[in-house]
């Protein structure tokens, strides 16, 4: 497993990245140092992995306490070969509700399609005042069976 933040933009890594696939964030209360890890979608920029949220989660709220988190992305074919990606860095909240119906429909449209993402749903969770953003700027990143 190979780690370097530039491994983030190879070819195969984008290309891996820009699929639909889950990815599982884990977040940490600095109190119980209990982990928590949860199924999220998400979008790479280049620069920064972006997840729609809302205030009252749980991954929120550890993120308020301490922001150190870690995403794996991974995947596997038939024959059992795996590949993935894991970011690790500090988390941020962005709580700008222009820019979180903006980041949100592109994240939304990547699961559900450019007409999915018009159902009364997503649109809901999209304009709700509870709907954050959070930014990952990783500074680790690992990979492996991506080339």
């Amino acid at each position: 497993m190979a780690s370097n933040l530039d491994l983030a933009n190879k070819p195969s890594v984008i290309d891996f990245l820009a699929g639909a696939r889950l990815a599982r964030l884990a977040t940490c209360n600095p109190e119980s140092l209990q982990p928590h890890v949860v199924p999220v979608w998400y979008e790479w920029d280049g620069d920064s992995l972006w997840i729609s949220s809302f205030r009252s989660t749980r991954k929120v709220r550890e993120i308020g306490l301490n922001p150190r988190l870690s995403l794996v992305i991974d995947a596997s074919d038939g024959d059992g070969a795996a590949s993935g990606v894991v970011f690790e860095g500090l988390a941020e909240l962005i709580t700008d509700p222009a820019l979180g119906v903006e980041r949100g429909t592109s994240i939304y449209t990547r699961y559900l399609g450019p007409q999915g993402v018009l159902a009364p749903d997503p649109q809901s969770w999209l304009h709700d005042p509870e709907h954050l953003l959070i930014r990952l700027k990783p500074e680790r990143v690992y990979t492996w069976g991506l080339g």
